[in-house]
């Protein structure tokens, strides 16, 4: 890409300094930023940044855009992270802001989890996070007049679209459009959306390796945060959507131990080929030596540990819960959201009914038929899918139903 030129030329002449990828560096320049020095003791988060600047140094293989973009990313990430400690000291009723028995759309990367979670959105009876709000969960200044996080969404959208323009494909959204909290697992330096930017695997095995209970006790109050901060006080079931959920259920069941879950299938094939492109996408803007096989053979390790935690979390778990297949709604939305409401003890109404048709008939939507893949493209066949899922995993006996009482 040319930009990385100018970059570099930039860099050389002194026209713009060069982004340093450095733990201590990133945390002045958050503090700063925001004029605030306390960052929070926990989750382990100053371990996680560590291993994450020294996964982007050894293996990411940046180019200058992607160092960019990681600096801006982390640098965000960190000054959140301080403005959301000190509004928690100024209001500590925050905490105690109800999150009533969530409803998690439990599914892997591609599987149809966006599509169900919108749906779902149609109900207002229903609670949702906004893509503004999970990429910024904390205003700059609290002005009732302008909300500076919808400028700050905007301002990203836009330059992720443009440098990937695959990207209004592969997840159409928009500022106010239900979207996933993957943000809020950004401001504790955890989870995928870093994985899934650039070639880190000793901090992917880190994540996959250490006891996330905490991270989801404080995934929690972010949330309360975000719910605080739109004065809705009141008690509706809030629909969360994550692909992490799928690796780390144990742990966010202990969180929300009165959850609901919407579990959704998708052949395995499908799952690993559509997960490795939207990660090649995403690398090949960020990095000029993107390796299509190891982006197979990574996201196929992913998709089977994580089908395997989720399976076995799924069986431990004492709470309503209900399988969704790809394909089954492909071919009957409607008759398998009105399995999902039953499970919720709730009727479907005529009125979000319709609201589903509507959304399901935007060309937003329909452009998702648009991302093309194959599991060919990344060195991959279906027989190696399979064995590596048969081997991740027991065949998972048919699920009851459980509707709530």
């Amino acid at each position: 890409m040319r930009i990385n030129g100018l970059l570099e030329q930039a860099w050389r002449r002194g026209w713009l300094s060069r982004p340093v990828l450095e733990p201590d560096h990133l945390v002045a320049t958050a503090r700063a930023r925001t004029g605030l020095q306390d960052l929070g003791s926990g989750p382990g988060w100053r371990d996680r940044l560590e291993r994450l600047t020294e996964a982007l140094h050894a293996q990411a293989a940046l180019s200058p855009l992607g160092t960019v973009i990681a600096y801006g990313q982390l640098v965000s990430a960190l000054a959140d992270r301080a403005r959301v400690h000190a509004l928690w000291r100024r209001h500590p009723e925050i905490l105690e802001q109800p999150i009533a028995q969530p409803i998690i759309v439990l599914g892997q990367m591609r599987s149809g989890s966006t599509r169900m979670q919108r749906l779902l959105a149609c109900d207002p009876g229903f609670a949702h996070t906004r893509f503004f709000e999970s990429w910024n969960p904390v205003p700059i200044q609290r002005r009732n007049w302008l909300d500076d996080r919808r400028v700050r969404a905007w301002i990203g959208l836009r330059c992720a679209q443009w440098l990937n323009p695959e990207f209004r494909v592969v997840h159409p959204t928009g500022l106010t459009q239900p979207d996933e909290e993957i943000g809020l697992h950004n401001v504790s330096v955890f989870g995928a959306a870093f994985e899934a930017q650039w070639r880190i695997p000793s901090f992917a095995a880190a994540g996959e390796r250490m006891d996330t209970r905490a991270v989801y006790a404080e995934f929690r109050r972010l949330l309360q945060t975000v719910a605080w901060l739109r004065k809705d006080r009141s008690a509706r079931p809030w629909v969360l959507k994550l692909p992490q959920f799928s690796q780390d259920l144990d742990s966010l069941l202990a969180a929300f131990p009165d959850a609901r879950l919407v579990c959704l299938d998708r052949p395995a094939g499908a799952l690993v080929a559509s997960s490795a492109s939207l990660a090649h996408g995403q690398m090949t803007v960020q990095s000029d030596a993107v390796d299509r096989r190891w982006i197979g053979a990574e996201w196929l390790r992913k998709v089977a540990l994580r089908q395997q935690r989720m399976t076995e979390a799924r069986a431990r778990a004492d709470v309503p819960q209900v399988d969704v297949g790809f394909h089954a709604m492909n071919q009957d939305w409607e008759g398998e959201m009105r399995r999902v409401y039953a499970m919720l003890g709730l009727p479907l109404t005529e009125a979000v009914r319709g609201r589903m048709a509507r959304y399901l008939a935007q060309p937003r939507h329909k452009r998702l038929a648009g991302h093309r893949y194959t599991l060919a493209d990344f060195g991959l066949s279906e027989g190696q899918v399979q064995r590596a899922m048969n081997a991740a995993t027991a065949p998972v006996p048919p699920r009851r139903v459980r509707a709530v009482a």
